[in-house]
């Protein structure tokens, strides 16, 4: 199949956080194994980060970071384009343009707004407006599918409503993304609470296995793992939540079934699946780690990787702008 002929995917990620083992088992592994079936634009989202205070040199250094680790983890550059959000300010400026079509009434319904507002005192512009800043990131790619959890449903429902609206005010102007469920990764919970998402943003200690982390700091998180009293086996997240989270990580690092798994450590202890999982963490993290910190060695090497994605994509994104200035009238 030509390029020209795939399908466009966009995926964009926050720079904050540091990326977990949920992360690569529940998305990036799957994007790695069926990247060659789509045209795919890894946008690193940079603007979206700052909705909530950010360190500067820190988010610089995330930035990059989690560029290189996409790469590290298998992201061909053959079939994508990895670039920064803020470094294509098409984004932003059609982000102004749409919000000028969005009625507030839509944002403010958007359940991520609603949950984090009713939990701060002030709320940021930035915060209300994030969808539209996702609706433009989305669009301007000519974007077909964009692949989300049922948590991020809502935001490509609306990108289509937004550019609906755009497109029956002004003219045919946007392609209507649709939502592109993906391949099921496995849902990874938190070392200290298997009845939470790993969250890659939280700071706390045993919380989440990080792809970065050193083998003896993922030995630890794991052997100090929440489990249960039952001294028994199996995949019972109601009963075993714990016990049933290592097995789901053990059987997405080594593909096993679920029955093959169980069998594997039949009349075994906990302690013998936990440091069975520990070696198969860090032999699988081992080789990304590897090939992470031989690219972070020339940082020369990272920049010219996202110079090069947003150069692909800039063109693209650029004339999509201006047919939505010219059809708006500012611009012939």
């Amino acid at each position: 199949m030509s390029s020209e002929a795939k399908k466009r995917v966009f995926s964009g990620i926050q720079p904050s956080g540091n990326l977990t083992i949920g992360n690569y088992l529940g998305a990036i592994k799957n994007w790695v194994a069926e990247q060659h079936k789509y045209e795919n634009v890894f946008c690193i989202v940079d603007l979206h980060a700052l909705t909530v205070p950010q360190d500067p040199q820190e988010l610089y250094q995330k930035t990059r970071e989690v560029a290189l680790l996409y790469l590290a983890c298998g992201i061909d550059l053959e079939h994508c384009a990895i670039f920064i959000q803020s470094h294509i300010p098409a984004h932003s400026e059609l982000t102004w343009l749409l919000n000028c079509v969005t009625p507030i009434g839509w944002l403010e319904r958007m359940t991520q707004y609603k949950d984090k507002s009713t939990r701060q005192e002030s709320v940021g512009t930035g915060l209300l407006d994030y969808p539209v800043l996702m609706a433009a990131d989305i669009i301007l790619h000519d974007t077909h599918y964009v692949p989300v959890g049922e948590d991020q449903k809502q935001h490509v429902e609306l990108t289509r409503d937004i550019a609906q609206r755009f497109n029956h005010l002004y003219g045919e102007t946007f392609v209507l993304p649709e939502v592109l469920i993906p391949k099921a990764g496995a849902r990874i919970k938190g070392m200290d609470d298997p009845t939470a998402k790993m969250s890659k943003s939280s700071d706390k200690q045993g919380h989440a296995l990080h792809l970065l982390d050193p083998p003896d700091v993922l030995r630890k998180s794991i052997m100090r793992s929440t489990t249960d009293s039952l001294n028994k086996i199996a995949f019972d997240p109601d009963n075993q939540p714990g016990i049933t989270n290592l097995l789901t990580i053990y059987q997405a690092l080594t593909n096993k079934s679920e029955t093959d798994a169980i069998a594997e450590f039949e009349g075994q202890g906990y302690g013998t699946l936990k440091k069975r999982i520990a070696e198969a963490v860090i032999a699988t993290l081992e080789p990304i780690q590897a090939r992470y910190n031989e690219m972070a060695a020339d940082p020369a090497y990272v920049e010219q990787i996202l110079n090069e994605g947003a150069d692909r994509v800039r063109s693209l994104a650029d004339h999509r702008l201006r047919v939505a200035q010219t059809n708006l009238g500012l611009r012939k």
